[in-house]
């Protein structure tokens, strides 16, 4: 029965319920103070704002997947609305690489296309807020003119290891760069007048079990890795709302968590927005509301009758919900759909298509370059090898993913660029992938499999005969590696993170027999995430780490590859020698098999009502602690394949003149970057600390801050500040419970990666 009347008040809108009120002097939204409107609201209806609606199919058996048809077809979700009061529903979308929306409505000739841009692993690999804030801007003008208020994102959890599904949706191994991108978003997000969802908060770092796992973890590594960039993006641009994770740490769900969401959220960052649970998070409704956690999405009666129930019984406060409303009101307050803005379901595509090939091409990386790229005026004729190369990935899957109206593949890049691929090599691999799909079709009775990376085909093997045609036929070869990932699941060892052995072999043969005819041979990486390159690296003559490029993919890689631009990219995570390698590896579930069949499971712990949890399933830990990616291969003396913050260039760089001097109560660091080579060209100067370890065992060194440099012309130089704060240079101590700055000898370390150091600079604190 309650379950009904639920469903009455939401559909009416309460309306109908309050007959006898004299309309004229009902409070209205905007037109009273929000504390008259919280006042004139019934428990009933104070609790329905809590709660969220419009995904389809939702029962007190689980949710699946649906979509919000009555406002934006294709969002997340939307806020409750009580005409009442003179309160609209709000509507929440997707995603981190571009909105995420349905592209068309039933009876509607026109299409609602969003342009997807580069994934996050690429757009902090610019290492450019510049770029990231512009790309924020194009999102954001998309979010406002579908009718859209608030972007659920960007995604910002830390790289804690290689294989994390959804890494592709996060920027870096490290804090600085995961806060400073992602606030750099943010800005150019909200400067539309819409709003973002910081996500997942927090140490959300793996997809397997993660809406039962328990992050094990002390404090220091919790606030000093974990937490920081958060804190960071909170502080320079004040997100709109922040989304709670699923997983629990320590014990406690984070929508659960009044210690996260309210005593260091709120009262340490001053966070001033509304709090939501990821989808279905959470599962005591009573305890998130008391935690700060305002909004649960996407709502379900049940959660509705636990805090009526809790509030009758008196253990939840009226307070407690009243202080929620007022959050979620102010949120709506603030909303283009409450202000009445006129979306025109026209937002500039094309532009916004420029946009994204231009930050795709900031953020490409060249790994190895033995005078391969760019490639000569007189390669005209290019083999292009590998499935990947004729169906190339433009982004993530999942929540991550985006619905754009086309996707430039490598082979459309390259003819668009004036060069000649070979057509029957090119029919081969069409004729084989096609082949390899139809017998790869997901599973129809899962109705997660749309969500889910799709199976791709095996690589093909190719005959010694064909090779040999190829490299006598061709000027180049080109060979394009793909890996896919999403939400639900993370990736595994075998032929994911490790090549394949069709995949080796290939390689291996492509070089062989191109080298013995003279000529180069070229590997792009389409991929999201971390692989094993130390085996194989040895062998093409150039590396390419192309990421997911988004729709233009296949126009930016022919821009670095033809040399229109060069390439400045580096990398924000560490490529290790081998998987094990990384610190966190042995605590991470690399070698669980998950039933991708088993939907419900997705939603729920499957070993809740086990006796023995499962060791980096129901819980994992974080026995690293501080020592995530290079902070712990510095540290340890790990070789590594390719190092934090490498990337290499068509041209060379100097770095002179390094000085220290303090100034406003920090430091400031000046240096000069000079182009020194023969090609105009970007630089990304890295500033990493060495601090001393007296009392706290500390990483060798860490990043503090960065820079990248205009386009230097060939000869010119740029000269560089780059200022700290003493609280920069704190560590969380977990016996007093504060942020400490150790006295004693310090140094500054300017380089060009965490490895290849070009300046240090000794001072004291």
């Amino acid at each position: 029965m309650m379950k009904n009347v639920f469903f009455l008040i939401a559909a009416m809108g309460a309306a109908g319920m309050m007959l006898s009120c004299n309309a004229d002097k009902t409070p209205q939204l905007g037109k009273a103070s929000i504390d008259e409107v919280v006042r004139a609201m019934t428990l009933e209806e104070k609790v329905q704002l809590l709660i969220g609606t419009g995904m389809a199919g939702l029962s007190d058996d689980g949710p699946v997947v649906g979509v919000t048809e009555s406002i934006v077809p294709g969002a997340a979700g939307t806020t409750r609305p009580i005409p009442r009061l003179g309160i609209p529903a709000i509507v929440l979308a997707d995603g981190p690489a571009g909105l995420r929306i349905a592209p068309v409505r039933e009876g509607d000739s026109q299409t609602y296309y969003c342009t997807a841009f580069p994934v996050a692993t690429l757009l902090a690999s610019a290492w450019n807020t510049e770029v990231a804030e512009n790309v924020g801007k194009a999102v954001g003008k998309e979010v406002l003119e579908y009718g859209v208020d608030v972007l659920l994102a960007p995604g910002m959890n830390i790289h804690r290891n290689p294989l994390c599904g959804r890494n592709f949706e996060y920027y870096s191994e490290d804090p600085l760069i995961s806060g400073k991108i992602a606030a750099a978003v943010v800005r150019g997000v909200q400067s539309n007048g819409v709003g973002t969802s910081i996500k997942h908060f927090a140490a959300n770092n793996q997809e397997t079990n993660r809406m039962g796992n328990d992050v094990r973890i002390s404090q220091r590594a919790l606030r000093e890795i974990y937490l920081k960039g958060f804190e960071i993006a909170v502080k320079e641009a004040q997100p709109w709302t922040v989304m709670s994770s699923y997983n629990y740490i320590n014990g406690t769900m984070t929508s659960e968590s009044r210690e996260l969401l309210t005593d260091i959220l709120r009262g340490e960052w001053g966070f001033k927005g509304t709090v939501m649970t990821d989808w279905t998070g959470g599962k005591y409704p009573p305890a998130q509301v008391h935690a700060g956690n305002d909004l649960l999405m996407p709502g379900s009666p049940r959660q509705y009758e636990a805090i009526m129930a809790a509030t009758a019984d008196g253990s939840l406060s009226v307070e407690d919900i009243d202080l929620n409303v007022k959050r979620i009101l102010e949120l709506i307050i603030a909303s283009p759909r409450f202000r009445g803005y006129k979306f025109s379901n026209r937002p500039d595509l094309k532009a916004h298509a420029e946009i994204s090939r231009q930050s795709a091409t900031e953020g490409m990386i060249l790994l190895k370059n033995e005078r391969a790229l760019p490639l000569p005026e007189s390669a005209k004729k290019v083999a292009a090898f590998g499935i990947t190369s004729y169906d190339f990935i433009s982004g993530g899957t999942g929540s991550g993913d985006v619905n754009e109206a086309y996707t430039v593949s490598l082979r459309e890049g390259l003819i668009n660029a004036g060069y000649q691929l070979n057509d029957e090599l090119a029919a081969l691999y069409e004729n084989y992938i096609n082949a390899e799909n139809e017998k790869l079709r997901p599973d129809a009775g899962n109705p997660f499999a749309a969500f889910m990376p799709r199976t791709r085909p095996a690589e093909m093997p190719l005959s010694a005969a064909v090779l040999k045609k190829m490299a006598e036929e061709t000027d180049v070869a080109l060979l394009t590696i793909g890996r896919t990932s999403g939400e639900f699941l993370d990736r595994k060892i075998p032929d994911d993170f490790d090549m394949s052995d069709n995949e080796r072999r290939l390689i291996r043969e492509v070089c062989n027999v191109f080298h013995a005819a003279g000529k180069k041979v070229v590997v792009i990486l389409n991929i999201g995430g971390v692989i094993e390159t130390a085996s194989w690296k040895n062998l093409p003559d150039a590396i390419l780490l192309a990421w997911q490029a988004g729709q233009e993919g296949g126009n930016a890689v022919a821009d670095i590859l033809k040399g229109a631009v060069n390439p400045s990219g580096k990398l924000t995570m560490t490529f290790p020698i081998r998987y094990m390698d990384a610190a966190s590896s042995a605590n991470f579930p690399y070698d669980y098999q998950f039933d991708t069949r088993n939907a419900a499971s997705l939603f729920s712990s499957q070993y809740e009502n086990k006796k023995e949890s499962v060791r980096n399933v129901d819980y994992t830990e974080y026995a690293e602690d501080v020592f995530v990616g290079y902070r712990d291969f510095d540290s340890s003396g790990k070789s590594v394949s390719y190092p934090f913050g490498h990337g290499l260039s068509y041209t060379e760089f100097a770095y002179e003149n390094a000085a220290a001097s303090v100034k406003n109560d920090g430091y400031t660091f000046s240096f000069t970057v000079k182009n020194t080579g023969n090609a105009a060209g970007k630089e990304v100067a890295q500033l990493y600390i060495a601090a001393p370890g007296k009392s706290m065992k500390k990483p060798v060194k860490e990043l503090k801050a960065f820079v990248k440099t205009k386009l230097l012309q060939p000869g010119e130089s740029q000269t560089i500040q780059l200022t700290i704060t003493k609280e920069d240079l704190a560590s969380y101590d977990e016996g007093s419970g504060q942020w400490m700055v150790e006295s004693g000898d310090y140094v500054g370390l300017i380089g060009s990666s965490s490895e290849n150091i070009k300046q240090r600079i000794n001072f004291q604190y």
